[in-house]
C-alpha cells in the first residue's frame, strides 16, 4: 500500500510540474519547466551523495578503524544480498544515521559518534537495518527527485510571481491575479506532496528493517532512544532541507513543521506501533 502511496505522490508532484508550467507560459512554460527538472535531477543524481557527506563533514572509515560497525554492515548486506556501502562516521554526540547514493553499487551509510555511544549493537544493526532498506528500495534516488521537482516548481512559481505582479503572464489565456494565486499555492502543495512521500518511505524502510533483522523489537528500542535524545538537542550541521534524511528528525525538539502534512517523518510512536503489528505478522 505504501509503494502505491508513494506512486501516486509522485504522480501528483509530476502533475502539479506540468501544470505551473503551462500556467506560466502554455507549451513552452511546460517545456521549461521539464528542462528545469531534468538539469536539476541530473546534477542531484549524480552529486548530490558527495554534497551531503561533505556538509556533515563525514568521514570514511575502514574496516580497520570500525570493525564492529563494519561487521554488522557486512552481515545485513550478506543477508540481504546487496553491495557493501561506503561506512561514514560523523563526530557529533547528536545520535542519529542517514544513507545516501544513487544506487545500491553506490551507496554510503553514516552514523554519528553518539548513536555508537548511545545504543547497543542490536539497536545499531537494526538502524543500519533501516538505512539499507533505504537503499535497496531506492528511497534516496526517489526522495532526490520528489525534492528536485518540488525546488523546481518553486523556482517556476517565483517567476510567475515576478511575471503577474507586472500584469504579464506568457499564457495569456490566465489572468494574472490567478497566476499570482496559484504562484503561491501550488509552491505548497508540492511541499505537502515531497513531504508525504517521506514519511511513506520512513514506513516502508521500518517494515525492511523489522524483515532484515528479524526482530522489530530492536529497531523499536532504537527509535525511542533516538526520539528522546533528540527532542533534547539537534544535530549541529543539520538544516529543514536535509532533515528528510535522517531517520529521527534531528528537529524533534523544535517546532519548525506546520503540522502533520509538513512533517519529514512519521511521528515516532506510529512507528513503534506499526513495528508492533509485525510482529504478530511472524
Amino acid at each position: 500500500m505504501e509503494i502505491v502511496k508513494t506512486a501516486l505522490l509522485m504522480i501528483g508532484l509530476t502533475l502539479l510540474l506540468v501544470v505551473i508550467g503551462g500556467l506560466f507560459g502554455g507549451q513552452q512554460g511546460m517545456l521549461l519547466a521539464l528542462i528545469f527538472a531534468t538539469v536539476m535531477n541530473f546534477f542531484s543524481y549524480f552529486y548530490s551523495d558527495k554534497l551531503v557527506l561533505r556538509h556533515f563533514k563525514a568521514v570514511e572509515v575502514t574496516e580497520h578503524q570500525a570493525s564492529g560497525l563494519f561487521r554488522i554492515v557486512r552481515r545485513l548486506c550478506e543477508r540481504s544480498n546487496t553491495p557493501m556501502p561506503k561506512v561514514y562516521i560523523i563526530k557529533d554526540a547528536t545520535p542519529n544515521a542517514f544513507a545516501t547514493g544513487r544506487n545500491p553499487s553506490n551507496a554510503a551509510v553514516a552514523v554519528t559518534e553518539g548513536l555508537l555511544n548511545l545504543l547497543d549493537e542490536n539497536e545499531i544493526e537494526a538502524v543500519l537495518a533501516h538505512e539499507l532498506s533505504h537503499v535497496r528500495h531506492y528511497d534516496i534516488l526517489i526522495g532526490t527527485v520528489a525534492a528536485t521537482v518540488a525546488g523546481a516548481i518553486a523556482i517556476l512559481a517565483n517567476m510567475m510571481q515576478f511575471s503577474a505582479m507586472f500584469g504579464r503572464s506568457g499564457n495569456r489565456n490566465v489572468h494574472p491575479a490567478l497566476m499570482f494565486l496559484m504562484a503561491i499555492l501550488l509552491p505548497i502543495a508540492a511541499s505537502v506532496i515531497q513531504m508525504a512521500i517521506s514519511r511513506n518511505r520512513e514506513y516502508l524502510a521500518d517494515a525492511g528493517a523489522a524483515r532484515l533483522t528479524g526482530h522489530p523489537e530492536w529497531l523499536q528500542s532504537a527509535l525511542s532512544k533516538l526520539e528522546n535524545y533528540n527532542r533534547r538537542t539537534t544535530l549541529k550541521e543539520a538544516t529543514p532541507q536535509s532533515a528528510h534524511m535522517f531517520i529521527i528528525n534531528p528537529f524533534a525538539g523544535k517546532k519548525i513543521d506546520f503540522g502533520a502534512l509538513f512533517a519529514t517523518h512519521p511521528s515516532t510512536q506510529e512507528r513503534i506501533a506499526r513495528l508492533e503489528q509485525l510482529k504478530h505478522q511472524r
